[in-house]
């Protein structure tokens, strides 16, 4: 069985071992795959696993011997899955592995928000302090979380753990979501009355047609001045020159986001010069323990899919 892996740098950029997909078939991994040089390199693969190279209908008509395509990730929006479906090809996905990390980095821009510690931190080592003609300073007001509202858009298990987080520091959850069922200690309310309430927006719904572009000018000016908004899910459900508008205005107290709707983003992207906006490259996912869960699972899939009991199927 020849197994091929396209783009595996981002899960494993060397701390982490292939051994066992390698158990499994002849295997060879790429670090990252150009788009012209998909189809050559995944010719006769029965197996193909990807990140973020896309399968259309007609890559795929093109590559007669592939039978199944894992997702080394959870989201499988690079997929056309219902021309993997019509070939007879499996394409799997790696559901949950990144929850508590994910929630985990949520709450580290909540706080850098809160305290500004990189900012302070930064100022300490060039001097600042040591200068000072008093025992503290700080250049920015400070948050204290307990008592305030944390709203989530979205209730899935990462919106469930922000939840838990959010009440370990004494928050009150508000959370708005199409299926709400009954959960320990968070309110149920519409979208506008979640913007209009909260002093923390974190958003945790997927990428559809109608959550492109959720968060706009429209639903900004909902918000507090003092309010920040987190987007650790997919950037396009921001837009993003509403937020930098918005930011740079003051309408918002800042944003901290770890997805944009290009990656990496071009540089005249508005949201890498707004103020009080701070953008990680995309790492929530990104903890050794939460790659570990994800190599697990994925080399699972393919043992599963050899065996001829395929799990975690989404074109079922």
């Amino acid at each position: 069985m020849k197994i091929v892996v396209l783009d595996g740098y981002t899960m494993n950029p060397g701390d982490l071992s292939w051994e066992g997909l390698e158990g499994l078939g002849e295997c060879t991994v790429y670090d990252r795959t150009p788009p012209e040089e998909v189809l050559a390199r995944a010719a006769g693969a029965e197996i193909v696993l990807t990140n973020k190279v896309v399968f259309d209908g007609a890559v795929m008509a093109r590559l007669p011997a592939l039978k199944y395509i894992g997702v080394l990730a959870t989201g499988y929006n690079i997929i056309d899955t219902a021309a993997a479906r019509e070939r007879g090809i499996v394409v799997t996905n790696v559901p949950a592995y990144s929850t508590r990390s994910v929630a985990q980095l949520v709450m580290a821009l909540v706080l850098e928000l809160a305290h500004h510690v990189g900012h302070h931190a930064r100022t300490v080592r060039e001097g600042r302090w040591t200068a000072s003609k008093d025992f503290a300073y700080w250049d920015y007001p400070l948050v204290e979380l307990d008592g305030l509202v944390m709203g989530i858009v979205g209730f899935g298990q990462t919106g469930r753990a922000v939840a838990d987080l959010a009440r370990a520091f004494g928050m009150h959850v508000l959370v708005h979501t199409r299926t709400p069922t009954a959960g320990p200690s968070v309110e149920f309310v519409d979208l506008a009355t979640l913007l209009r309430r909260s002093d923390v927006v974190s958003l945790h719904c997927p990428l559809t047609p109608e959550t492109e572009g959720l968060v706009n000018a429209g639903r900004l000016a909902l918000m507090k001045p003092t309010a920040l908004l987190i987007n650790t899910s997919r950037g396009p459900v921001v837009n993003e020159r509403d937020l930098a508008e918005a930011l740079s205005a003051g309408r918002i107290a800042g944003a901290g986001l770890d997805v944009l709707s290009t990656e990496p983003p071009k540089a005249d992207n508005p949201l890498l010069a707004a103020k009080n906006c701070f953008i990680t490259p995309h790492i929530a996912w990104a903890t050794r323990a939460a790659r570990e869960r994800l190599m697990k699972t994925v080399v699972a899939n393919v043992r599963a899919f050899l065996a001829g009991r395929p799990q975690n199927v989404v074109n079922g």
